[in-house]
């Protein structure tokens, strides 16, 4: 199979798809991949290095002119005249972004391949997972970071000082994101409250287990209390595949005191915070009632080098799966299927197609693929 990669443009991305060593897996198992000239120099890769691992470089329009073109983030306005009955494989976050890439997609014919709904047997997100304890390490520093004055933050560090800890962070869930954020901020010392619904780790809060973090079972009233003193809130909560349900509502974040930061780290699905809208590295934060909001939806795209590295070593098996078998050969793994979103131009994922209430183009993947 002829495999492309492009080079990423949404704002300071500068991962890229796939790294030297991959191509030359792909490349010996008799695949050919096309890589756009400098798709990897923002990760620290020259297109030197994927030459000499059997890739070709190639522009931008023979890269996205394959039969499977492997991505880091979902295609922007400027890319979507180049969706032409392709497989795409990337992040896509449909429930979380405007109903157009939906729409071009199921109109292109493009078979629409999505990271964040991959699942392994265990029913775990594996090309996910990387990227969301990326995401939680950096939830905890850039909160930490806009709290400080001279960023509109109201002036607490968190952390110990002389053995004492001082701030407050509360993390709202306690998947991959939520675990990483508390316990960054937890070994930087902050007063560390998380929230979740596991009925075990609330046992274990009360045996000690959890030293350093108090946990506790999320419903609206505690969150709405801890809010109150919190001098940083951490949003990360997932719905597999549909839209975040939001958990902070915009009065919460009116009894925040002035100075507080959030961040919504479910962004990319469209936030779990009321009050929050997309942001970008560019510009990353804005005011909302006192409140520093801090929204970026491609938050790991800082760090590209380990993001990268991160990222690839999860998609490889995948796309070695791809480009065997094709998308027939997704189709019948029942857990890494539901990474497929869009085929034969319909949604087979219900989640996405109820959160764009776009259910009329629905059809279970089964029906498509008998």
């Amino acid at each position: 199979m002829i495999i492309g990669v492009p080079k990423e443009i949404k704002i300071q991305e500068y991962r890229v798809a796939i790294i030297p060593s991959g191509v030359a897996e792909l490349v010996r198992a008799g695949h050919k991949v096309l890589i756009e000239r400098g798709a990897g120099v923002g990760s620290a890769y020259t297109d030197q290095e994927y030459e000499q691992n059997g890739a070709k470089i190639v522009s931008t329009k023979e890269a996205w002119a394959t039969q499977l073109v492997v991505k880091v983030k979902e295609p922007l306005s400027s890319e979507y005249h180049y969706l032409q009955g392709q497989i795409l494989f990337t992040f896509l976050h449909l429930a979380g972004v405007e109903k157009e890439l939906t729409r071009r997609l199921l109109t292109s014919g493009t078979t629409a391949i999505a990271y964040e709904t991959l699942e392994d047997e265990q029913g775990r997100l594996p090309l996910l997972a990387p990227m969301s304890a990326i995401a939680g390490n950096m939830a905890a520093l850039v909160g930490a970071y806009y709290l400080a004055k001279y960023n509109n933050g109201n002036g607490v560090q968190l952390g110990k000082v002389l053995g004492t800890r001082h701030g407050k962070a509360l993390v709202i869930g306690d998947g991959v994101v939520g675990s990483h954020a508390a316990h960054t901020l937890n070994g930087m010392g902050a007063n560390v409250f998380q929230s979740g619904l596991s009925e075990l780790k609330s046992g274990m809060q009360l045996s000690g287990e959890l030293e350093g973090v108090e946990y506790f079972f999320s419903t609206a009233k505690a969150i709405a209390k801890n809010c109150i003193d919190a001098d940083l809130v951490i949003g990360a909560v997932l719905n597999k595949g549909a839209k975040a349900p939001y958990i902070v509502t915009e009065e919460m974040v009116k009894s925040m005191r002035k100075g507080t930061v959030i961040v919504d780290v479910s962004i990319d699905q469209g936030g779990c915070i009321e009050t929050s809208r997309a942001t970008t590295h560019d510009s990353p934060v804005y005011l909302k009632h006192g409140v520093t909001h801090y929204c970026v939806t491609n938050m790991p795209g800082a760090y590209p080098r380990t993001s990268t590295m991160a990222l690839c070593a999860e998609t490889l098996m995948y796309i070695h799966l791809l480009a065997d078998k094709g998308v027939s050969g997704i189709c019948a793994q029942a857990n890494v299927s539901k990474a497929i979103n869009i085929y034969k131009s319909r949604i087979v994922n219900q989640q996405i197609a109820t959160s764009l209430n776009m259910l009329e183009t629905y059809i279970s993947l089964n029906e498509l693929c008998e």
